[in-house]
């Protein structure tokens, strides 16, 4: 996926700021080899088919094995790392809480900087942070699902994340994990937060739980956002 980091204050393009920024990349870097279900020889992947055990991982996994079964459970099973494929069995893919994790670990190298702000997105994903917490605000565009070209919204982020959730971009990748088809109604679920981790985690479940997106996502402490419907309607929450 492309990432990308903009920098504004004392240290934008100076090697404090490379240094940071080689850091976040070779952290995202790890986390792939870690946990990329593309990989045959990744941790989760070897751990999926059974050739090794928990015990037999890095901790990470386990730390993101553990959000995923909190996320299981606050979404009523809509949202879980061992999904349904089309043909019904039952894989082991924690992609919908790693993205988010592993983003939001990667940008303590970035508040590390002094004085500086900065947004480090990932796919589309944000951790926004300004070193003032009353100075200028990060503005994120909130892309419309049907016309990604055409902005439905714009969110002013100084210390959080924002995280979307759709099939604009990769198709229907993303389903109820109860019954493995994709959601019907919703077109796009955007959830802003205080870290990438549940912004991501909550944009997912939201979206898999289709007609009850707006519904459970008002029942999220500390959560904004935006349900956009397949037919047009756009709800805010928050």
């Amino acid at each position: 996926m492309p990432i990308s980091l903009a920098l504004r204050g004392r240290h934008v393009d100076d090697r404090r700021a490379r240094d940071a920024w080689d850091e976040v990349v070779a952290d995202l870097r790890d986390a792939d080899q870690v946990f990329s279900t593309y990989r045959d020889d990744s941790a989760i992947s070897r751990l999926g088919r059974g050739e090794i055990t928990l015990a037999d991982c890095p901790p990470e996994v386990q730390e993101v094995l553990e959000l995923g079964q909190i996320a299981r459970v606050q979404s009523d099973g809509a949202f879980d790392v061992r999904r349904r494929t089309a043909t019904g069995e039952t894989v082991l893919d924690p992609s919908g809480v790693v993205k988010g994790w592993a983003v939001q670990r990667a940008s303590a190298w970035l508040h590390a900087l002094p004085d500086t702000d900065f947004c480090l997105s990932a796919g589309g994903d944000l951790v926004c942070h300004t070193d003032d917490p009353a100075g200028q605000p990060w503005r994120v565009g909130i892309e419309d699902p049907a016309d990604p070209h055409r902005l439905i919204g714009i969110v002013p982020v100084r210390r959080g994340a924002v995280a979307t959730s759709g099939t604009a971009h990769r198709g229907e990748h993303l389903v109820d994990a109860r019954t493995g088809t994709p959601p019907a109604a919703v077109a796009s679920v955007t959830v802003v937060a205080g870290s990438l981790t549940w912004a991501d985690i909550d944009a997912t479940a939201a979206y898999a739980l289709d007609a009850e997106a707006a519904t459970w996502l008002r029942g999220r402490t500390g959560r904004a956002g935006l349900v956009v419907w397949r037919d047009g309607r756009v709800e805010r929450i928050g």
